[in-house]
């Protein structure tokens, strides 16, 4: 590992997160390229990166009203994760020395917010943005480095929301490999698929920042790993995203939401009743299946179940078509701008898309 490792530095303040990730610059892979090379097996989608697509104002309003609509939601939850977290340091099942490591990018502005939680209830904790790429796992090196400094039980990842368990599994997995424990804890906000070990909620809703990109994550690409760029001794690498800087929100709306957790710090701090994790896992896999049997698709990566990650397909992939629990539900509005902007079929169903209110099925291009 390298004793000075060149980090990538985003737009939020210093104190809210470290990213461990490389500056790097690769020329952009234009979409039906980049789809066809990853469906082929010619490339990994972690070797290449289109150009960020810009948000229309009409978009952008999107995104405001679902922000005026969730902060509220979201500081509750924050507040109450954040007490359960204290619980469980004064039960002894976590250490008093807590280490967020906030998975590139979604997880990163809910990371910020719940350090800043911790600390203001007295909880020791520092902040990492690091990378997770599917079929590669974790960034060895980044995790390597936070344990060098910090106390392996105490590392605790943070994310957006779950999907249909991808990424989850992915950081299980290769956590195991890494440090040889069972069982990595995982936060979310959102956790329709029942694969968190702590969440806000197990519904897929409209999180307003999974509807957005760099512009509410620092201002950092998705992370990248490709050995042109990247050494076998550097973290993973990102691209600063510098054409969405006049609409950067990254800063406004974790302060935002950091100032109304003062209304709920205090208050009961309850999390919802939670299902049994088997059960939701148990029908996000009948869900996927059933996609998967009726549209002959082989490569379950082609579907993209949950709010969140079927507006993000649409915005950085090849949609086939999206289905949607009903067309009248105001949490898939910028999922549904999108693809009447685009031209993507839309077909509401709520038999189909089983405990999430949209998925985005991906084109079979290879």
């Amino acid at each position: 590992m390298a004793q000075t490792p060149e980090m990538i530095i985003g737009s939020y303040a210093p104190q809210d997160v470290t990213f461990l990730l490389k500056p790097v610059q690769i020329a952009p892979t234009d979409i039906a390229t980049k789809e066809r090379l990853i469906q082929s097996g010619k490339a990994h989608y972690s070797e290449m990166i289109s150009d960020e697509r810009r948000p229309d104002a009409r978009y952008m309003e999107i995104f405001e009203a679902a922000r005026a609509a969730g902060v509220d939601r979201i500081a509750s939850e924050i507040c109450a994760i954040a007490h359960r977290i204290a619980q469980r340091i004064a039960q002894g099942t976590l250490p008093h020395q807590i280490t967020l490591c906030s998975l590139v990018r979604a997880g990163v502005p809910y990371g910020v917010l719940l350090q800043r939680e911790l600390t203001a209830i007295g909880v020791e904790c520092c902040h990492f943005g690091i990378s997770i790429i599917r079929d590669r796992g974790l960034d060895a090196n980044a995790i390597a480095y936070i344990l060098q400094r910090r106390e392996v039980a105490g590392v605790v990842f943070v994310d957006g929301w779950t999907g249909k368990g991808a990424i989850a599994a992915e950081l299980q997995k290769s956590w195991r490999d890494l440090t040889g424990r069972q069982e990595a804890e995982l936060v979310v906000l959102a956790d329709p698929g029942g694969f968190a070990t702590l969440s806000g909620s197990q519904e897929d809703w409209l999180i307003p920042s999974g509807i957005l990109g760099a512009n509410v994550s620092g201002l950092i690409s998705r992370s990248i790993l490709n050995s042109d760029v990247i050494g076998v001794h550097d973290f993973h690498g990102s691209i600063p995203v510098t054409h969405l800087e006049d609409i950067d929100v990254s800063r406004a709306f974790v302060d935002q939401i950091t100032y109304l957790t003062d209304k709920y710090r205090g208050t009961a701090c309850l999390l919802p009743a939670q299902v049994d994790r088997t059960t939701l896992q148990a029908r996000a896999k009948i869900c996927v299946a059933r996609i998967a049997e009726e549209f002959n698709v082989t490569n379950l990566n082609r579907i993209k179940p949950g709010i969140a990650e079927a507006t993000r397909a649409v915005l950085r992939r090849r949609p086939k078509q999206v289905f949607i629990r009903s067309l009248d539900d105001p949490d898939t509005s910028a999922l549904i701008h999108l693809c009447r902007t685009d031209g993507i079929k839309i077909v509401e169903d709520a038999i189909i898309s089983g405990p999430y209110r949209a998925i985005t099925l991906i084109e079979k291009i290879a």
